[in-house]
């Protein structure tokens, strides 16, 4: 029992040396201040777009409304052509 009671005084005694040390930084150490130039783009200072959610699936008790149909177009001369990989280019 007693070498548990000097085990327990000597975990006590080194916590408190490290509060102790804690203490002393936060006391003695100035970390001082200096001026911080932050740079902002003309883009971000401007009107944002609204932001586009993520399509979610949305359930409601209302009464679903008709499909809209979906219209496809030929890519442009514009676009680039999609490269399947592995394919010669």
């Amino acid at each position: 029992m007693p070498s548990l009671i000097r085990l327990v005084i000597a975990l006590l005694f080194l916590v408190g040396l490290g509060y102790a040390a804690m203490f002393a930084l936060t006391v003695m150490v100035d970390p001082g201040e200096k001026d911080i130039t932050v740079r902002i783009p003309a883009r971000d200072l401007m009107a944002q777009q609204p932001v586009r959610l993520p399509d979610a699936q949305v359930t409601s008790s209302l009464p679903a409304a008709a499909p809209v149909p979906v219209t496809t177009s030929a890519p442009s001369a514009e676009e680039a052509p999609l490269v399947e990989p592995g394919a010669p280019e």
